[in-house]
């Protein structure tokens, strides 16, 4: 992943971050140098760099975004707890090393990490991989974030000791439903009376949860990192501050509500290159989802909808920081907009 200079407004306090990892981390004597990951548009995470050459050594530093955050979101300490343990049982998680709780040193609580080298793919589907216009290599993309997120859903957290990390995972579903409406009041600026009727009818429809399972709960192909030489090979996951134990159609819900097809209204605001030739469509993805989980996905049109109505959440929440002050990123002036319509694309995959 590249790195760029820190963002105006967005550096860290190189002599706080030094002091703090003064003995903690192996290989942190030497001088450091910190740049940003400008991928994201939450939780903000630099590189640690130290010392230069072959001998450098390098660390992943994440923290909440500026501002106020919505509560349950962008949790430093559970993200912590699961990439402490998470490695030994899904090796596509990174390790997490240390867990800093006072905001005094660098404004906020943060974690530091191992380092993964791969390739994040957004849109467009990068040159190294053909740019597009590679089938197999499309193909290979939209089965590992299938076949990984199957993968994940198999992991018995008992033995690494994560089995307590949700409260009551069988309302895991209903505790989200209502969560995410509340965020919407919460950070709704003007009137958008279509994602109040979608909030409504999600209350109203709820279906009932299967076994739980650990659930990522932001799964997409661009928090995942694949193998320069392989787009088949996932190399890391990313953004796990929102794990716990749930309903894992969740997951499958907030990935294939990203997944555009032909036609599809969504299209638009779709983070993943789904669009390409090779690239599995939405049905052929659930499907193998299914295959590899062994899981039914009888009823699946309601996580459709859950996952697209959060991703609008997410939008307007991103908005209203921006609208607010509490950002200067010029990347989220619109996203107040891009919110309003992808609650409209919610209540059109209503059945």
């Amino acid at each position: 992943m590249d790195t760029i200079p820190p963002r105006k407004g967005e550096e860290l306090d190189r002599e706080a971050v030094v002091a703090w990892l003064a003995g903690r981390l192996p290989g942190s004597e030497g001088p450091l140098e910190i740049s940003q990951f400008g991928g994201g548009h939450a939780n903000l995470t630099y590189c640690l760099r130290f010392g230069a050459g072959a001998d450098a050594v390098e660390y992943v530093l994440r923290r909440p975004p500026l501002g106020p955050v919505a509560p349950g979101s962008h949790d430093m300490s559970r993200e912590y707890r699961a990439l402490s343990a998470l490695w030994q049982a899904f090796p596509y998680a990174p390790r997490a090393f240390l867990f800093c709780e006072d905001e005094a040193v660098i404004g906020a609580p943060f974690l530091v990490m191992e380092r993964r080298h791969g390739v994040v793919v957004r849109n467009p589907i990068p040159e190294c991989f053909g740019g597009g216009s590679d089938e197999v290599a499309n193909r290979k993309l939209s089965c590992v974030v299938i076949d990984v997120l199957a993968e994940l859903h198999a992991v018995d957290p008992a033995p690494i000791g994560l089995d307590t990390l949700g409260r009551h995972p069988e309302q895991f579903l209903e505790r989200q439903v209502r969560g995410w409406s509340d965020r919407w009041e919460r950070s709704r600026v003007d009137p958008v009376p279509i994602a109040d009727e979608v909030a409504g009818w999600l209350r109203d429809n709820l279906p009932k949860s299967g076994q739980p399972t650990l659930l990522h709960n932001d799964w997409r192909l661009d928090n995942m990192s694949v193998a320069e030489d392989d787009p088949g090979r996932c190399v890391a996951v990313y953004d796990w501050d929102m794990c716990t134990l749930g309903d894992p159609l969740c997951d499958v819900g907030t990935l294939l509500s990203q997944w555009a097809g032909p036609g599809d209204t969504g299209a638009a605001f779709a983070p993943m290159p789904s669009m390409v030739s090779g690239f599995m469509t939405r049905d052929e993805a659930a499907a193998r989802y299914a295959e590899k989980s062994g899981r039914s996905l009888e009823g699946f049109a309601y996580y459709l909808v859950f996952g697209t109505f959060k991703m609008a959440v997410v939008l307007q929440q991103i908005f209203l920081r921006y609208h607010r002050g509490q950002t200067k990123d010029e990347r989220f002036a619109s996203m107040g907009d891009a919110a309003a319509q992808l609650f409209g694309i919610a209540a059109d995959r209503r059945p």
